[in-house]
């Protein structure tokens, strides 16, 4: 297996590409992932999520490292796949509101705000579609492939590109209003993190390590700290990705670098808190007192927010390729390669209980929203779960 990869990799930088998947860097990264994936056992009275409704909503991620995820805004369900088809769904029951094939190769989204859904594509583009019906408002061209979700504040429209540039965009017209240059490493893990953007501060995350606050009304900077620091004779070696979304929960940010640490920075000065040495490269989970990790060998962790000591850790899923956890309801929910959601206890992460979605597995993490779990399989397959007892 070992040899394989190398081979691929030596093939990929000879090639002049830059990139590694996930899948590749963390069996390199110093993850044996050789090792086979964690079986199945069986939970001791499971708890059983009640299914209200699934959907096949298009051919999903299309086998690609692409970053679709549904998002729910106002009672509406938005998600796209990989071919450009674009849904709106009752959040609730599941019944299409409308669909459109924007025929693009989309590569990331969709972003949600002010009646505007924005998509991210392989092409360097940036969509704007109307959230009432889908019509399309207007596309922009941005510098490279956009791997995050783009986002909104108020009127403006934020855009991180594989290359790792970030752009302002009018919201009404996708007119570039700022841009922030940013070069990326030799080496990267091929994906880009979302930023994350609150009260006219856009917090971004950089292949190099660094975390950065910029001005949404001008694209300065507000502050910059290095969250990780490249070490290591190798490019592979010295990879500090952050690729998992920066989280900014009460003022804070909380956020994930694969070969580095999980931090938290105050959001308006910058000032770093409390930091624990941690690889991940698909992001954490916040709730009102613990944060939740998903390490690169698919261990989940819960730290305390206020310290970042452990509170529990489960290994019970190494190497089935979890998603960042999410937090829901008394549960945290990870998706696995298998398409399996796992509901973990908030409490001592014991497993509780489990459901297969889709047999083509589960890149995305789950969404929690309004006591509803979102979850998008690779294949398109689109469930929505509530916990027994509840609507």
């Amino acid at each position: 297996m070992k040899q394989l990869v190398v081979t691929l990799l030596l093939a990929a930088l000879l090639s002049g590409c830059s990139t590694l998947s996930k899948w590749s860097s963390s069996i390199l990264g110093g993850t044996d992932n050789a090792e086979p994936p964690a079986e199945l056992t069986e939970i001791e009275d499971p708890l059983r999520l009640k299914t209200l409704w699934n959907r096949d909503v298009g051919v999903g991620v299309d086998k690609q490292f692409v970053n679709l995820v549904p998002i729910v805004e106002d009672g509406r369900l938005f998600i796209a796949d990989r071919e450009g088809r674009v849904v709106a769904l009752d959040a609730l029951t599941g019944e299409e509101l409308w669909e459109v094939e924007t025929e693009a190769p989309v590569s990331s989204g969709p972003g949600v705000g002010s009646g505007v859904l924005l998509l991210g594509t392989s092409d360097a583009e940036v969509i704007a579609l109307s959230a009432d019906d889908g019509s399309q408002l207007w596309t922009s061209q941005v510098s490279s492939e956009v791997l995050a979700v783009p986002q909104v504040d108020i009127d403006k429209v934020i855009v991180q590109s594989a290359d790792g540039n970030i752009v302002g965009l009018t919201l009404d017209g996708g007119e570039q209003l700022w841009i922030h240059d940013r070069s990326v490493p030799v080496l990267t893990l091929r994906g880009t993190s979302t930023p994350a953007v609150e009260q006219g501060l856009v917090v971004a995350g950089f292949a190099n390590g660094k975390l950065v606050g910029l001005s949404a009304e001008k694209g300065f900077p507000v502050w910059e700290v290095s969250v990780a620091v490249p070490q290591g004779r190798s490019e592979i070696d010295r990879l500090v990705d952050i690729d998992g979304d920066p989280v900014i929960v009460g003022g804070v940010v909380y956020v994930a670098t694969y070969q580095g640490n999980i931090a938290v920075i105050e959001a308006s000065t910058g000032n770093q808190g409390w930091q624990r040495d941690m690889s991940s490269h698909v992001g954490l989970g916040v709730d009102f007192s613990q944060v939740y990790v998903t390490d690169d060998q698919s261990h989940v962790w819960a730290l305390s927010r206020s310290s970042g000591a452990s509170e529990w850790k489960l290994d019970k899923l190494a190497n089935r390729e979890l998603t960042a956890p999410e937090p829901f309801d008394d549960y945290v929910a990870v998706g696995d390669f298998e398409g399996y959601v796992h509901l973990l206890s908030r409490y001592d992460g014991r497993i509780a209980g489990r459901v297969r979605v889709d047999k083509k597995g589960i890149q995305e993490p789950p969404l929690a929203k309004d006591g509803v779990l979102y979850v998008y399989g690779n294949s398109g397959e689109l469930s929505a779960f509530a916990l027994p007892g509840e609507e």
